[in-house]
């Protein structure tokens, strides 16, 4: 007996992965609660890329899985956080004049990174309490296209609790038009 499930496969057929799911279809009210719209980092894995890796390479990462910025990784540690923006911007060309580099391909993910020093993060605990509209303002005051989360531990270490990203959210508020596939 032969199960209603399987299927055979045409050999000139080649199979593809699903794209990844934005949920920006999704629509959410500015009363719903902050926490429904952010990558959740305890439900999800995070994208990220080690920092000694080609920015080009980072880019086509990024072009590959539908995200547009990354954690950036040394050691298993977060040391920082990279955008397209970031490299497809003006920072590669300071890094050539900064580090004397000669060619576009030896610059690194370290080199145009935004260091974790200098990340404005959002707190755990307060996200828990916001609602779509505080976490829109907080884009409105900060001017950045995504903002992470930050969770203390028990054990007093800083956990990236999640990731929140400014365009995701104002399609799914209704204030850019839905993505088509």
């Amino acid at each position: 007996m032969r199960s209603r499930l399987l299927t055979r496969t045409k050999m000139s057929e080649a199979g593809v992965l699903p794209r990844r799911s934005t949920s920006s279809e999704e629509r959410v009210k500015l009363s719903d609660p902050a926490v429904n719209v952010m990558n959740d980092f305890a439900r999800e894995y995070p994208v990220a890329v080690e920092e000694d890796r080609q920015i080009d390479s980072a880019l086509a990462d990024m072009i590959r899985l539908g995200v547009r910025a990354l954690l950036v990784m040394r050691e298993r540690k977060i040391v920082g956080f990279i955008t397209s923006y970031d490299i497809e911007g003006e920072r590669p060309l300071q890094s050539i004049q900064r580090l004397s580099y000669s060619y576009r391909k030896d610059i690194q993910v370290g080199d145009v990174m935004t260091s974790w020093v200098d990340l404005q993060t959002l707190n755990w605990r307060a996200v828990k309490d916001a609602s779509v509209a505080d976490l829109l303002e907080v884009f409105r005051e900060t001017d950045l296209m995504h903002l992470l989360v930050v969770e203390t531990a028990i054990d007093a270490a800083t956990c990236v609790r999640g990731l929140f990203s400014r365009t995701r959210l104002e399609r799914q508020v209704g204030m850019l038009p839905a993505m088509t596939a």
